[in-house]
């Protein structure tokens, strides 16, 4: 299977908010890449459809969870999938997938990451505000 196959085989051929290679400066002292890079990444991602759906710039309130489930290497090419899963008067909770393509040769993806945060909406002075309607 080709690599651009992969990514479009995932569920429901969503398109990813966010596509990354790490590098080597992103490494821990083990080796992996360090969990906070892919903590702002993983931020990053999830503001896109937030800001979206506030129509207005957002800031991050809550990681509500978030699971590593295998390290991340250099090399890899990483995509963060994003979904609005919520939202509220003022905010927005967004589910971010990610996942790793590693082998160029032999292209294999594996899921490495999952995450909720929640964003609140604000206005030009930076204060919160309510959600425009949908």
């Amino acid at each position: 299977m080709s690599a651009s196959n992969i990514f479009t085989n995932l569920p429901d051929g969503r398109q990813p908010a966010l596509r990354v290679m790490p590098m080597p400066a992103d490494l821990n002292p083990a080796g992996d890449v360090f969990g906070g890079w892919i903590m702002a990444m993983v931020d990053i991602a999830g503001a896109i459809p937030a800001r979206r759906r506030a129509k207005s710039r957002v800031a991050t309130v809550a990681v509500n969870s978030f699971v590593f489930k295998q390290p991340v290497s250099v090399g890899d090419l990483v995509s963060f999938y994003a979904d609005v899963v919520s939202s509220g008067r003022t905010s927005v909770t967004v589910d971010v997938e990610v996942y790793a393509e590693r082998d160029p040769e032999n292209p294999v993806v594996v899921k490495v990451t999952e995450a909720r945060l929640t964003y609140v909406a604000l206005d030009d002075k930076g204060r919160k505000r309510p959600m425009p309607a949908e």
